[in-house]
């Protein structure tokens, strides 16, 4: 049987993930209103982090089945990104006029978001492992 996701760590992940989701959606809402013409492409990214984050927090914070998916493909997604963006942020600097959530692997958030989607599919590889409960026979 599969753990809970939202127990113990599980809760400080969410809530990483919630601060995350709010300071870049609020970061890509000023931006696209503000200055959307300066860099369209970071500002677009800026907000589909700010999804991706919204998505992982929903996710992790459930416990069903679905919800782990969800999660998984969430998570799996912002690393792929976080990578991606940072590593192009770092070959073609001029590819992004302004900064990112995870321009140069997220060093203007102190590499949170590089350390975050590993965090979070080391738990949810953690919390999905079968354990053996107690007084029943093991399946060895």
């Amino acid at each position: 049987m599969a753990e809970s996701l939202n127990k113990g760590p599980g809760r400080v992940l969410v809530g990483i993930y919630g601060v995350f989701a709010l300071s870049a959606g609020a970061r890509a809402s000023v931006q696209i209103a503000s200055k959307f013409h300066e860099a369209p492409l970071a500002y677009s990214l800026s907000a589909l982090a700010a999804v991706v984050y919204i998505v992982a927090t929903v996710a992790l914070a459930r416990s069903s089945r679905t919800s782990r998916r969800v999660a998984f493909a969430a998570v799996g997604f912002e690393l792929v990104g976080v990578l991606a963006v940072g590593t192009v942020s770092i070959v073609d600097p001029d590819a992004f006029p302004d900064a990112t959530v995870w321009s140069d692997f997220g060093q203007g958030y102190g590499y949170v978001p590089l350390v975050l989607p590993l965090v979070g599919l080391f738990w949810l590889w953690w919390t999905g492992r079968s354990r053996p409960v107690p007084g029943e026979p093991s399946a060895t």
